[in-house]
């Protein structure tokens, strides 16, 4: 494989700016268009994956979906199985509309217990009553940092329909969710590279609101290939996921990020690379998950750096 044609023009331009291309040509090596071996059983005993779609007028939405361990699948290794029948689907979730006009998916398998997580992203090519199938564009496994650990007590049955309010300002409990964050999934896209999902963790407190319709998140130190970051540099469209774990909530946030670079942080909030980036909300949606979810708390990363409450 050929490093240099792995990397789209916003994720080498981002690479060039953190001085960091060389490192990322020597990451990229992870890169496959399979699942490998090892990687797959990992992939069927999650409960919860991440998942970036587009929807009709170009908006990134970044979703979480959950079910019993097996639910997702690869034998193969070069296609993914995501069964999920119609009747459990939240269809207050913009996804399944998402994935039934766009086909692009970003797919990232975590568990938030072990801190381990692979990264997958593909193109639909099936989606009926019993799920969808993915066939695999690139897949990689990511580093475990800045991953706060949770276990699952508890998944309960799916309870639909779930209740959902939307909005488009930041206020009461959006704000509330959003300010206590220590977990965030980021959906993000390129026309020619498809759409990626993604994880940002921090100490609470490390996603700011900077008024009623602006974030602002710092960026850590990370892999070096710069995916999302990459994505917003040529198509600022993005996509914001916030579990609200103790009330059983997801915020969906959609809008336009963009990067700040050599920025003033004299408490160290981005750990060092004076990096940020901003995210304009256009609208969101705050739900109920479908599933009753009992998590239980048991450490933050210790990579995360210092953030004050």
């Amino acid at each position: 494989m050929n490093v240099h044609s792995s990397f789209h023009e916003g994720e080498r331009a981002v690479q060039e700016r953190a001085g960091e291309s060389a490192i990322a040509d020597r990451n990229i090596a992870v890169l496959s268009d399979t699942v490998i071996a090892g990687a797959r059983p990992f992939i069927a005993k999650q409960f919860m994956a991440a998942l970036a779609s587009v929807d009709a007028e170009g908006q990134v939405w970044s979703s979480l979906v959950f079910g019993k361990p097996g639910f997702l699948h690869t034998d193969s290794g070069r296609t993914i199985q995501i069964d999920l029948p119609e009747k459990e689907r939240d269809l207050a979730d913009p996804l399944w509309e998402n994935l039934a006009f766009q086909p692009d998916i970003g797919m990232l398998f975590i568990e938030l217990g072990s801190r381990r997580r692979y990264r997958v992203n593909g193109t639909v090519q099936q989606l009926d009553a019993s799920g969808a199938e993915v066939a695999i564009r690139e897949a990689y496994p990511n580093c475990p940092k800045y991953i706060q650990r949770r276990h699952l007590r508890q998944l309960g049955e799916p309870a639909l329909p779930v209740q959902a309010a939307h909005g488009t300002v930041l206020r009461g409990t959006v704000e509330d969710i959003i300010r206590q964050a220590d977990t965030v999934f980021v959906a993000s896209r390129h026309s020619g590279s498809g759409a990626d999902a993604s994880h940002r963790g921090g100490n609470p407190g490390f996603v700011k609101v900077v008024d009623e319709t602006t974030l602002r998140i710092p960026d850590y130190h990370g892999n070096s290939l710069f995916n999302t970051l990459g994505n917003i540099a040529a198509d600022p469209h993005a996509g914001l996921c916030i579990p609200d774990f103790a009330h059983g909530q997801l915020l969906q946030l959609t809008g336009t990020a963009s990067v700040q670079w050599d920025q003033d942080d004299p408490e160290d909030e981005t750990g060092g690379t004076r990096r940020y980036w901003e995210f304009k909300v256009q609208k969101w949606i705050l739900r109920d998950t479908p599933q009753q979810l009992e998590w239980e708390y048991l450490d933050a990363s210790p990579f995360n750096p210092g953030t004050p409450y």
